[in-house]
């Protein structure tokens, strides 16, 4: 995270994002000076598709900015933000429970990333709410 993001930042956030060459394989970006030509030569040697988004329209992100809102509706409007350290341990934290713990309605209720397999075959059917966020959001399993 940084308050003004250049080619070269963004450059080196995509190799960090991408170690070894694993990881995404399609990045969306819009037509900002901030992903130069080094940028789309990282992205290429590993492996990620790049698809710009067309000049002057603004729906044509609409993932990307459908995530941002719920960023900010779900986290950043209840968290007094103390710093750049925090910002991102609070983001982390909101990105895992995006991915692994929120029910997506898209996807019938369903979290992106599949949960850890119980090692229990049948659940006993009482359920533990676990704290997200100092309690700000619960993801709920199964009492082991």
């Amino acid at each position: 995270m940084t308050r003004s993001p250049t080619s070269l930042w963004t450059t080196q956030q995509l190799r960090n994002a991408t170690p070894f060459g694993t990881g995404l394989r399609f990045i969306i970006r819009d037509n900002d000076d901030k992903f130069g030509g080094d940028f789309d030569r990282v992205a290429k040697t590993c492996g990620i598709r790049v698809m710009r988004t067309p000049v002057r329209a603004p729906k044509a992100n609409a993932t990307c900015e459908r995530y941002l809102g719920s960023v900010r509706r779900e986290c950043l409007d209840h968290v007094i933000i103390l710093g750049e350290k925090h910002a991102l341990r609070v983001l982390r934290e909101h990105v895992a429970h995006f991915n692994t713990g929120r029910p997506h309605q898209g996807i019938g209720q369903r979290v992106p990333t599949e949960p850890v397999a119980s090692t229990t075959p049948y659940p006993t059917g009482q359920v533990v709410a676990l704290p997200v966020l100092g309690g700000l959001h619960h993801e709920y399993r199964w009492a082991a």
